[in-house]
């Protein structure tokens, strides 16, 4: 049985964890509100951005537009969006084995596979494979819509060399504070959404009167497209963080005071064996002096 000093020592320190975890929870949560909100408040936006993709792409022509140009899968890239701090659980790992498991099924196909990393987590766990071709570190605390920009037409540039015939985003989705799961989507090329004739009123975009002609908006807003899909997944990565971070803190707080519980009980034990120890030698000197 452990002394009762070690004990003391052992229980002081899960105190102070304890101490630590419960503020990181507490800052987290605070985070969470600010991430959520931003997130929340960017999808309205989001889905308008869509619907009015969806109504002028329907009847478009794939080969007027390079960012929607179709071609055989040689290469693909991945864009894996990651957090740059740890102590979240287990958040940034099914991002990592969600790309891991992407990665392999494409070179099984006989595709070759590049990466471009978001978030210091990824950018240092792909580091060693040799297949990054361009990282982002430490953008994800403080990110705006400029850093999204950036990132779209870096991957769109390699895309309209011919370097890649497909990017796709692995990211962690953020479905509620309690859930968070990795998701796959494909970034480019850009396919266009067929509309529905009975809803739509027509093919052409119903009621919709386009000016200049759609053609040209839409060589506006496949680039601004692309800005939107990355700042969005980016936004729902940076509330997913935080989310699973309160969780991870939540649980270890709880872990922290099952483990005083556990070592008071211990200590307990400990120094009643001493006591009974002590009475026992004051027993047996009593009865030894009365012999």
């Amino acid at each position: 049985m452990p002394s009762l000093k070690d004990v003391q020592m052992k229980i002081a320190g899960v105190k102070k964890t304890s101490q630590i975890t419960k503020a990181m929870n507490m800052v987290a949560a605070a985070k969470l509100r600010g991430a959520q909100q931003r997130m929340e408040d960017f999808r309205p936006y989001a889905d308008q951005f869509n619907n009015a993709m969806t109504s002028m792409s329907a009847s478009m022509e794939t080969s007027l537009f390079p960012l929607m140009e179709v071609r055989e899968v040689n290469s693909v890239e991945l864009l894996v969006v990651t957090s740059d701090r740890g102590l979240c659980g287990s958040f940034n790992a099914h991002i990592l084995k969600a790309a891991e498991k992407l990665m392999a099924q494409l070179e099984a196909e006989g595709k070759t596979v590049s990466l471009v990393c978001v978030g210091k987590k990824g950018s240092r766990y792909f580091k060693k494979t040799g297949k990054v071709r361009k990282s982002f570190p430490d953008i994800m605390g403080t990110f705006q819509m400029f850093n999204a920009r950036e990132i779209a037409q870096e991957t769109a540039a390699n895309f309209l060399s011919g370097e890649t015939d497909e990017v796709r985003l692995v990211f962690g989705e953020f479905v509620s504070v309690a859930v968070q799961r990795p998701s796959v989507r494909n970034l480019l090329p850009i396919q266009p959404v067929a509309g529905d004739e009975t809803e739509s009123g027509g093919a052409d975009g119903g009621d919709f009167i386009y000016e200049p002609s759609p053609t040209e908006i839409m060589d506006v807003l496949l680039p601004l497209y692309l800005n939107v899909m990355v700042y969005h997944v980016m936004l729902e990565v940076g509330a997913s963080e935080h989310a699973a971070r309160m969780t991870a803190m939540d649980n270890a707080t709880n872990a922290c005071s099952d483990m005083i519980s556990n070592l008071t009980l211990i200590y307990n034990k400990a120094r009643q064996a001493g006591i009974t120890a002590e009475l026992m030698d004051i027993v047996g000197g009593a009865e030894a002096l009365k012999g």
